[in-house]
């Protein structure tokens, strides 16, 4: 369940914006914009697999579904940007991400899911850690919520590359 806020933000009911809240709200939307620029390279580098010719069968049908999540989120995360009255950072190109990925490296399908595998950690890490930052209680709902979906596909992704699951408790957000 949403909390009332962001039931309003998202019917589209104006956040406030009096200078009482200026800042925090700034703050906010500062770290919404990296969440989505998260997603942005998450959606790429999907792409960038699914168009490899590396992954095939259900761990490509499992790459399409994360990816069309990452999808959601960015469109969420676009959404509630603009209603806060931020300007939503642009994703960087597709030859920009696989470079930075590395993605010429990648050779083998599990070499792909690998790399979708530290992603989706590296997600699911940054959600929780910036969960105590938000000055908006709703957002902090928001990101547990995409934390959740990244911890969600890091399993899924592990499960398929036969990787062990953690051994101890609190292994995520550390």
């Amino acid at each position: 369940m949403l909390s009332a806020a962001a039931v309003a933000m998202i019917g589209g009911v104006a956040m406030p914006t009096g200078s009482a809240s200026a800042a925090p709200m700034q703050g906010d939307i500062d770290i919404l914009n990296v969440a989505l620029g998260l997603e942005h390279e998450a959606i790429a580098a999907y792409q960038i697999g699914a168009e490899s010719g590396l992954v095939k069968g259900k761990a490509l049908d499992a790459a399409k579904l994360f990816q069309s999540h990452h999808k959601g989120h960015r469109d969420a995360l676009v959404s509630t940007i603009e209603k806060m009255g931020g300007k939503p950072v642009a994703p960087k190109s597709q030859a920009d991400v696989a470079k930075a990925l590395n993605a010429g490296s990648l050779k083998t399908q599990d070499d792909v899911l690998r790399l979708a595998a530290k992603l989706e950690l590296g997600a699911a890490n940054a959600y929780l850690g910036v969960i105590p930052s938000f000055s908006e209680g709703m957002l902090k709902q928001v990101a547990a919520r995409l934390a959740a979906d990244e911890t969600m596909h890091w399993t899924a992704l592990s499960g398929v590359l036969g990787l062990p699951l953690p051994t101890g408790p609190l292994s995520f957000g550390a």
